[in-house]
Order: structure tokens, then C-alpha cells, then sequence
């Protein structure tokens, strides 16, 4: 019996020995520190690339196009970077200025001294980064927490926003809960300071995966590009930040607006229903709707020529509608 329970004992240490490598050989592989900021910014910046200190934050703009043309801001959404326009900069280049910019906690921009990733606290930096600039009135588009934090702005600065455009926006509160997985867990105490450092590329591409209808947009240069970004300084900590303290949008806010408006959406968006893109019409006096059957959350990546069309049809310049919805 001594002997048996011997080699009992010896199993399960050799078991517990076995697991606990197999954890912390997975915790290896999973773990991703934050990169060199300089290594980043060299790989992902260009000759239109311009750092500016906006209200603390070293923000990342590219200021692309004809100078000439209608002024443009472009917010991306949340865990994006403004590499997601590149393909409108290219179609709209001619007619319109492209000013894009990697929000705080995101890209190149990295951390904010002022710790806050709200939407309401994105509506400020959108309002320092325009007056650094010095644009009186603007056409703003945001895609996502973008488009939340575009129709925001353009609702509590009426008379800043000329145009307004908006992708597969945020807005309205899902269906069944309060906010999703992604959000409840990061808002777990421990877990969620552990987990923001464990978002191996795998993890990357599976989210991927579900943002594009195209799979064939999942290319390995992109999900790098993704990945390492979300490891520039200060954006892991930033987005679970953003994850704690971001409220459900006020959506009465949408009847308030008086501004020329298209909502353009992706019908195989898995994240937010098409059915959004109707209340967004339907709130938003005058508003106009272009729905892509064959597009997923991001229409201005998957099909930039397509959507890039649309936009450009829809502008004009701002002096021939000032003051007018």
C-alpha cells in the first residue's frame, strides 16, 4: 500500500509539474509587452505623418489631399489607427483635404496625460485638434466609437461641423445587454489587468475575421500591423481604461442634429446590426442611407472605391450649404 501510494503521489506530481509548464509555456507565447515606440512610429508613419501635442497627448495626423479641397476629419474606431482611411485618401485625394489622426490610446498617438478614452472626452480632443489646425467648419466622419464620438461632436458644436458622415457607428445600446463580452471582461477586477498584456496575432486575426465579410482582407501584413499597434506605449493600459469607464450613448442627442448627414453601412456587419443604420436615418432629420449588401463593419477598408463614390457625390463645399441642414 506505502509503495502504491508512493507512485500515486509521483504521478501527480508529475502531473501537476506538466501542467504548470504547459501554463506558463502558453503565458509565454500569449504575453505581449508593450514595442518600442521609435521601432513603431518608423514602421508605421510616412512623409504625411505629423506629430502634434494636442492637450497633452503626441498626436499622430496625416494631413493628405488637396489643400484646397473641402477639409475632411476622419476618426477611426476603437482598437483602429488611421490607416484605415488609405484607401479614401487615395479615391478622394483630388476633391477633398484629408485630415486623419490616431485618437488617444490608439496608433501612434499612445497615451493621453489626461487618462481619459470617453467619448465625451474624445469630443475635446476633437475640438483642440481642429483649433490647432484652424478649422472653423469641417466635414467630420467617424466610423464606430468614431462615429459616436463625430455625431457627438457635431450635437454639442452645431455650428463647427458643415457635413457629417457616419459608418457603422456607435450609438444605440445592444440588443440583450448593457455592453459586450470584450467590455465585461475587461471590467473584471485582476482579470482584466492581466488579460490586456495576453492578445497574441491569433487573437488579432480571429477579431479580424469578424469585422470583414472579405476574409481574404485578414492578410498577414494587416493583422501585424493591428497587433503591434495595440502595442505602442500606453494603448493596452488605454484600452482597458476605455473599456472601465466608457457609458452607454445618449442617443435623444440624434434628434437634436440640424446638419447634412449620410450614414453609410455594411448589411454583414456582425457587430452592429444593420437595423442601427435605420434609427440613425430615422432620428437624424434629412439624413441619407447607403446600405452595401456585400460589406461588413468597415465598407471605407473593404471597398474604398464603392464607398468613397458615395462620399463623393454627397460633398459639397462648405460654402454653398453654410448654415443650412
Amino acid at each position: 500500500m506505502a509503495a502504491k501510494s508512493r507512485k500515486l503521489r509521483w504521478h501527480l506530481a508529475v502531473w501537476l509539474l506538466a501542467t504548470a509548464a504547459a501554463l506558463a509555456g502558453t503565458a509565454v507565447w500569449a504575453y505581449t509587452p508593450a514595442l518600442p515606440a521609435e521601432m513603431l512610429i518608423s514602421r508605421y508613419s510616412n512623409t504625411a505623418s505629423r506629430f502634434i501635442e494636442i492637450d497633452g497627448a503626441h498626436a499622430h495626423v496625416r494631413d493628405q489631399g488637396n489643400p484646397r479641397g473641402i477639409p475632411v476629419v476622419l476618426l477611426h474606431g476603437a482598437n483602429g489607427s488611421l490607416h484605415v482611411w488609405e484607401g479614401w485618401a487615395r479615391a478622394l485625394g483630388d476633391k477633398a483635404r484629408l485630415i486623419s489622426v490616431d485618437l488617444p490610446g490608439h496608433g501612434l498617438t499612445g497615451a493621453w496625460p489626461r487618462h481619459e478614452y470617453t467619448v465625451e472626452a474624445y469630443t475635446d480632443f476633437v475640438d483642440d485638434l481642429v483649433g490647432a489646425l484652424h478649422l472653423d467648419r469641417f466635414v467630420l466622419v467617424g466610423h464606430s466609437l468614431g462615429g459616436g464620438v463625430a455625431w457627438n461632436f457635431a450635437a454639442t458644436h452645431p455650428d463647427r461641423v458643415s457635413q457629417l458622415i457616419l459608418i457603422d457607428s456607435a450609438g444605440y445600446p445592444p440588443a440583450g445587454s448593457a455592453f459586450r463580452w470584450p467590455t465585461r471582461f475587461a471590467r473584471l477586477p485582476l482579470v482584466g489587468d492581466i488579460g490586456i498584456y495576453f492578445k497574441p496575432e491569433l487573437w488579432v486575426r480571429r477579431t479580424l475575421l469578424q469585422q470583414y465579410a472579405d476574409p481574404s482582407m485578414v492578410t498577414t501584413q494587416r493583422v501585424k500591423r493591428t497587433a503591434e499597434l495595440q502595442r505602442f506605449p500606453g494603448n493596452q493600459e488605454a484600452t482597458l481604461e476605455r473599456a472601465r469607464t466608457q457609458s452607454l450613448l445618449d442617443p435623444s442627442l440624434l434628434k437634436r442634429l440640424n446638419v447634412r448627414t449620410l450614414i453609410l453601412w455594411g448589411r454583414k456587419d456582425r457587430w452592429v446590426p444593420v437595423a442601427d443604420a435605420i434609427r440613425f436615418k430615422s432620428d437624424i432629420k434629412g439624413s441619407r442611407l447607403k446600405i452595401f449588401d456585400c460589406l461588413g463593419h468597415d465598407p471605407m477598408e473593404e471597398d474604398p472605391r464603392a464607398s468613397a463614390a458615395v462620399v463623393s457625390d454627397f460633398l459639397q463645399p462648405i460654402a454653398e450649404h453654410a448654415g443650412q441642414p
